[in-house]
């Protein structure tokens, strides 16, 4: 019986660890995007101020109203209004650059973003190009 309790323990952190090798975060899309002075306005003309507010403009302006600037790529992840809602928690899940942040922030840069799908959900870290 003792033996039998060892070897379910030892059977259950066997399965728990190969559980956690499938669950490994893994890239879902990455693609360059140039923020123009139009993705630094949001609908009503406002001046956005966080990067995943730019990000998410940029995004809208590619998929929901065709603006793009050349630098553009097409992804198909923000293609969907309700992932581009998600922008700001896969920013703060994910990583940003500080010169990345501060450079979206003025705008005219192209940045490289890679959207990951994680055991704790989507997130996209950020880089300069």
């Amino acid at each position: 019986m003792k033996n039998r309790g060892v070897f379910l323990l030892t059977v259950a952190v066997t399965v728990g660890l190969s559980t956690g090798v499938a669950r490994a975060d893994r890239l879902v899309e990455e693609y360059d995007a140039y923020i123009g002075e139009q993705d630094l306005y949001n609908s009503y003309g406002e001046r956005l101020s966080e990067p995943w507010q730019i990000i998410r403009q940029d995004r809208a302006n590619y998929h929901r109203f065709g603006t793009s600037q050349p630098g553009d790529e097409g992804d198909s992840f923000f293609g969907s209004a309700g992932n581009r809602e998600k922008a700001e928690r896969m920013i703060e899940h994910g990583t940003i650059e500080t010169r990345a942040a501060r450079a979206l922030v003025r705008g005219n840069v192209l940045i490289n973003v890679q959207i990951f799908r994680g055991a704790d959900g989507d997130y996209i870290n950020v880089t300069v190009d």
